[in-house]
């Protein structure tokens, strides 16, 4: 397994219901709030051998209300 981090920018007023559809599709291992320029941060598990992007892009960005995200690739946990 693969760790990302993804942070999500969501339309205005659609962080909930963004947060609400990422929480139904139980995907993330983590998912929280944050301030800045994202409104959400995940953490989430790419099964080995999969494309990241494809992976991120099927499963997490067709919800409807993210305007962007942001993905960071791990590579070891200390």
């Amino acid at each position: 397994m693969n760790c990302v981090f993804v942070q999500l920018r969501c339309r205005p007023g659609q962080a909930y219901k963004v947060a609400d559809k990422v929480y139904e599709r139980e995907i993330a291992s983590e998912l929280y709030s944050t301030s800045g320029d994202y409104d959400l941060l995940m953490k989430l598990y790419v099964p080995a051998g999969e494309d990241i992007g494809k992976y991120i892009n099927d499963h997490i960005l067709d919800i409807e209300g993210i305007s962007r995200s942001l993905t960071t690739l791990t590579f070891k946990a200390f």
